[in-house]
């Protein structure tokens, strides 16, 4: 179970990051690819540890919030935690649904 959590943890810190620096490019403006990686990213997240669904959105949104925040001053950025929740949750649903997941399993 721990080594499911930071097995997680340190996926979504990782897709947070990059997503963040692909979106914070001087020449991206690509909105569409960025909201499907932080959905594809958070589904996946959520799909592999899904009673923490919650922190994995917070975690890779939020990184992608504060750093346009702090680098542009973009405070619509935040949008990114609302996708960043509904793909987290789609994840725990496809997770559950489709048995991926160790918590599903009662494992």
């Amino acid at each position: 179970m721990k080594k499911q959590f930071y097995l997680t943890l340190t996926l979504s810190i990782v897709f947070g990051c990059i997503i963040s620096w692909v979106d914070t490019r001087p020449n991206w403006d690509d909105t569409g690819i960025t909201v499907g990686l932080i959905l594809i990213s958070t589904m996946i997240c959520g799909g592999l540890n899904p009673s923490r669904a919650w922190l994995w959105a917070l975690i890779v949104g939020g990184i992608i919030f504060v750093t346009n925040m702090i680098l542009h001053g973009n405070y619509g950025s935040v949008i990114a935690l609302a996708i960043a929740f509904v793909g987290a949750y789609v994840g725990v649903g496809v997770g559950v649904g489709k048995g991926l997941s160790q918590e599903s399993k009662g494992v």
